[in-house]
């Protein structure tokens, strides 16, 4: 099967490159040389809001009505757009080890930044890469990332969250943890590791060559990795991304960080046991296939690779920058 994409042939004009700082809304944060102008050149990365929000702060406090039999509630919450770097297509595994790990601290802080709004319960950060959906060829090639804090734990987290503490009242153990000791045992989905993290194609993987990223010791939030992690965490990931690319000459992907929910003081009660039953995860999922009238109809998701051939293929995949 040729899993290679299709290429984008028209970009519309980038307001994220270095020198067009005034063509977005205001920076909320940005990594820069100390006095440096706010909303100037010399950053590095750059955070600002987004122009087109999912949620939006300004609604004001989120109010539940409804609407005969329906529920509705108004879009509150914060959306933000990271900018991974000045230079245009320039892509996270076309960056220095340490300007990964630049942008994987930024996320954490930003993540943390959200967590002290106690009406927001979730954050999801996601970066979506290459031409990612239909046909579409006007699109702007600029390396960034998003973060929407939610104002609800969305159906997505919370089926995980909830399956994470049923094997933990069955077991008494943290199903991430007995996933990694046999991936680690086996070692036929592996597709990468060091000594802190453990990079594998899942057993049951939705999408060809997806791949999942864990910290080898239990920790349950993304935003409290140990600050000397982040420079293991940032070579694993940029060398998953780089076999990726030339694997598969570049494909589209999604990045997303699964994490546990806020837990403000006044919520703690309702994962009772999340400390020692979650344990939070990056996945890479590669968009190489379509889901068709069979995968919405069930829910069942058909992968013609399996994982094990995708690892050992990402695994034999050159490390070398092309």
């Amino acid at each position: 099967m040729d899993h290679r994409p299709a290429k984008v042939t028209t970009e519309r004009e980038c307001p994220f490159c270095e020198g067009k700082e005034d063509q977005t809304p205001q920076e909320v944060y940005a990594l820069r040389p100390s006095g440096s102008a706010a909303d100037g050149k010399g950053w590095q990365v750059r955070v600002i809001p987004s122009q087109v929000p999912m949620l939006d702060a300004s609604h004001g406090q989120e109010e539940v009505h409804g609407v005969g039999l329906y529920d509705m509630r108004e879009g509150v919450g914060r959306h933000e757009v990271i900018v991974e770097s000045p230079r245009h297509q320039h892509d996270l595994d076309e960056f220095s080890d340490a300007q990964v790990e630049q942008v994987l601290r930024v996320y954490a802080s930003r993540v943390s930044e959200l967590e002290k709004d106690k009406d927001l319960e979730y954050a999801l950060l996601f970066k979506n890469h290459g031409l990612i959906s239909g046909s579409a060829v006007d699109v702007i090639r600029h390396s960034r990332s998003q973060l929407v804090g939610l104002p609800i734990i969305p159906k997505r987290a919370k089926e995980e969250l909830q399956m994470t503490k049923n094997y933990f009242q069955r077991h008494e153990r943290c199903v991430f943890c007995d996933i990694l000791k046999q991936e680690s045992r086996d070692r036929k989905r592996l597709v990468a590791e060091n000594d802190t993290f453990f990079a594998f194609c899942p057993f049951a993987a939705r999408s060809p060559f997806e791949t999942w990223i864990l910290p080898k010791k239990h920790s349950v939030d993304y935003a409290r990795l140990e600050a000397g992690s982040f420079s293991a965490l940032a070579s694993l990931l940029r060398q998953c991304l780089v076999r990726l690319r030339n694997l598969l000459d570049d494909p589209p992907y999604n990045l997303i960080l699964h994490t546990a929910p806020f837990r403000h003081t006044h919520k703690n009660a309702y994962w009772k046991t999340i400390e020692k039953d979650y344990h939070w995860y990056l996945q890479i999922m590669p968009r190489l296939t379509m889901g068709a009238g069979f995968e919405w109809g069930t829910g069942i998701h058909i992968n013609p690779t399996p994982p094990e051939d995708a690892a050992q293929l990402l695994r034999e995949a050159s490390t070398e920058e092309a």
